[in-house]
């Protein structure tokens, strides 16, 4: 028995290494641009499951392909790349991709919810949904909007968890109250590595997450947010930082080697900040306070102020002015 146990575990191995070590295969005119078809795509360093993550993208994303081996090497709206596997987006010519960008989508506003094979929430449900997902739009059901899926699915969407994507721009609000208002409604939610989603954020992804709600990109990483906008030398009373800013943890420059960056959160006023580490929460910068974070104050760099840039600078723009999008 314990041969034969060997055997198939050897045999599972083999199979698993040959799905994972393909050869780089042509991309075709038919298959050069994709959209993610699942609620939250994980983008691995390499195409294998046992390889870190490296970011998240979303159902409605569209992003280029770069390269397949049996996983798809993608490259996201905010320019970054990762391996994906093939089940989870769905390749297309430019002609079906340009066609999906230009459809109109329905937009998902609440946080978790699901998609459902008729318009009664006690139907067979298709998939389930986070904020920020995108579907296209085929038409309303009382309070239910039909729509279907980049793979061709089709599923009824509340309205109460939903809007139509051109209502929704229209309504769409980009202060920083606003903003603010939407990062604290993640608090709580448990950090992920990698993660930009309503199931788990990291610090930059928290950042990343919360502008998107807002139809706003910006770079993934603390290290690539820290030098766009305006940077800010923080006065050691705080009183020239804004709420809204970003403030950035690291190490400081030294003789023999530039500032480190490796953490980020959203500056909330007196003194306060929101972030994720552990989960989604408020700590505070004054050592007065009950949720004073000791660890973070010893190791705050400077803060930046983003939202005046927004679609003036490079690698910061809302989805209507993305190239990914239109």
């Amino acid at each position: 028995m314990k041969k034969i146990i060997f055997l198939f575990a050897c045999l599972l191995a083999f199979m698993a290494t040959g799905l994972e070590a393909q050869e780089i295969q042509p991309i075709s005119a038919d298959s050069a641009y994709g959209v993610v078809h699942i609620s939250v795509c994980n983008l691995r360093e390499e195409g294998k499951f046992t390889s870190g993550m490296s970011t998240q993208a979303l159902l409605g994303m569209p992003v280029k392909v770069r390269q397949y081996t049996g996983w798809y090497e993608i490259q996201t709206p905010d320019d970054y790349t990762g391996w994906v596997h093939r089940m989870v987006i769905t390749p297309m010519s430019r002609e079906k991709y340009d066609r999906w960008n230009r459809a109109e989508k329905v937009v998902v506003t609440s946080h978790y919810g699901f998609a459902y094979e008729k318009p009664n929430e006690h139907s067979q449900v298709v998939s389930d949904v986070v904020a920020g997902n995108r579907l296209k739009w085929e038409g309303n059901k009382g309070h239910f909007y039909k729509v279907s899926y980049p793979d061709g699915r089709q599923a009824y969407l509340s309205k109460s968890i939903s809007k139509r994507e051109s209502e929704w721009r229209a309504s769409l609000k980009q202060d920083v109250e606003s903003i603010i208002q939407t990062a604290y409604s993640m608090i709580g939610i448990p950090y992920l590595w990698a993660g930009t989603s309503s199931k788990g954020v990291d610090c930059s992804g928290l950042v990343r997450t919360v502008l998107f709600m807002h139809d706003i990109i910006i770079p993934r990483d603390a290290s690539q947010q820290a030098y766009v906008g305006e940077r800010i030398e923080i006065d050691p009373d705080f009183t020239n930082v804004q709420r809204g800013d970003l403030v950035f943890f690291g190490r400081k420059a030294m003789v023999d080697c530039k500032e480190d960056i490796s953490h980020v959160g959203i500056y909330l006023g007196n003194r306060k900040f929101i972030h994720a580490l552990g989960d989604v929460h408020i700590n505070s910068f004054n050592p007065k306070d009950s949720d004073y974070d000791e660890f973070n104050t010893g190791r705050l760099l400077f803060a930046v102020r983003f939202l005046p840039y927004i679609n003036k600078e490079k690698g910061m723009n809302t989805t209507d002015h993305n190239p990914y999008y239109n």
